[in-house]
């Protein structure tokens, strides 16, 4: 009962610094995570062929010199809202039929100061988390550095959580 207690309060944390927390109770064996992967290496060949990785169409669009990257961002948006919608709309399961939940989210200051200090740091290194490993293995090796500081990143934070303002 107790650890059961400890996993739904883990659980309502986390919900509150994601969009869609999804804990599956289902165990599978070690390959089969090899199709997240394979989805993966996809993603990223899709964000180099389409330049989303390139730090010349990164300060192109901090500039506002260029629409590319607006469309490819505007494009994932409109993805994401109309899953979303279907999702809810139709109550659709995973593919072994658990729920999917999406929690509610409540505005605070916080996701403004988040996101200034995201986009500085996106302007500055032409990299955000999605894109560095798509950057790495395109031989960008210096992202390397960039993937160092957003782990630091999100580890500061996690070590500061309980003290900021949310």
């Amino acid at each position: 009962m107790k650890q059961n207690t400890s996993m739904e309060k883990d659980l309502e944390i986390r919900s509150q610094d994601a969009m869609c927390v999804n804990e599956s109770q289902l165990s599978h064996k070690w390959y089969h995570n090899i199709k997240y992967a394979v989805v993966g290496i996809f993603f990223g060949v899709i964000f180099v062929k389409s330049e989303a990785i390139s730090w010349f169409r990164i300060q192109e669009m901090f500039r506002l010199q260029s629409f590319h990257m607006y469309g490819i961002i505007g494009s994932a948006v409109i993805v994401g809202i109309v899953s979303l919608w279907l999702i809810r709309k139709f109550n659709i399961k995973t593919i072994y039929g658990e729920p999917i939940h999406v929690s509610p989210k409540k505005f605070n200051k916080g996701q403004i100061y988040g996101g200034l200090i995201f986009g500085l740091g996106w302007a500055a290194t032409g990299a955000c988390p999605g894109p560095l490993f798509a950057q790495i293995g395109a031989g960008a090796t210096v992202i390397a550095l960039t993937l160092l500081s957003a782990i630091a990143g999100t580890w500061v934070y996690g070590f500061f959580r309980e003290k900021l303002p949310h």
